[in-house]
């Protein structure tokens, strides 16, 4: 039996690679029905990032979760707020692809946007590292 906070991020990381086959379902759509046979850019991300992130959930954060020395509020907590992150980040690339206004977010980059893109960084890779402390902790040293 796997510690409960493992079977949450193994759910998330089931309902990522759902939303990533429905996001495929709008990107095929988008495809046969366009000229030059391609979805909008920001469809083809979002697909592509919901597959990559449900795979990084499954194969990465579940089982430093699981083999963790942490307590179990302690890998909740960083891998929520990870996955927390992942979910602003597919979010923002479906609102891109619905506006389908930009074919480069970078470009049309708000101020505001910097403050987002530096929390995204500092939370992915803290709570990863968190999560990978409590790995070392229990299973190296």
């Amino acid at each position: 039996m796997i510690r409960q906070e493992t079977a949450w991020v193994f759910f998330a990381a089931g309902l990522y690679f759902v939303a990533a086959l429905v996001i495929g379902v709008w990107k095929w759509q988008q495809s046969i029905t366009s000229p030059d046979g391609r979805a909008h850019r920001y469809v083809d991300v979002a697909h592509q990032a919901g597959l990559m992130y449900s795979f990084a959930i499954a194969a990465i954060i579940a089982p430093l979760v699981e083999l963790s020395g942490w307590p179990s509020a302690v890998n909740i907590v960083a891998a929520a707020a990870v996955i927390g992150m992942f979910t602003v980040t597919i979010t923002n690339y479906v609102r891109l692809g619905i506006q389908a206004r930009t074919d480069n977010q970078m470009r049309d980059l708000k101020p505001i946007l910097r403050g987002v893109r530096e929390a995204l960084i500092i939370t992915e890779i803290g709570g990863t590292s968190v999560l990978l402390a409590g790995f070392a902790s229990a299973q190296l040293l």
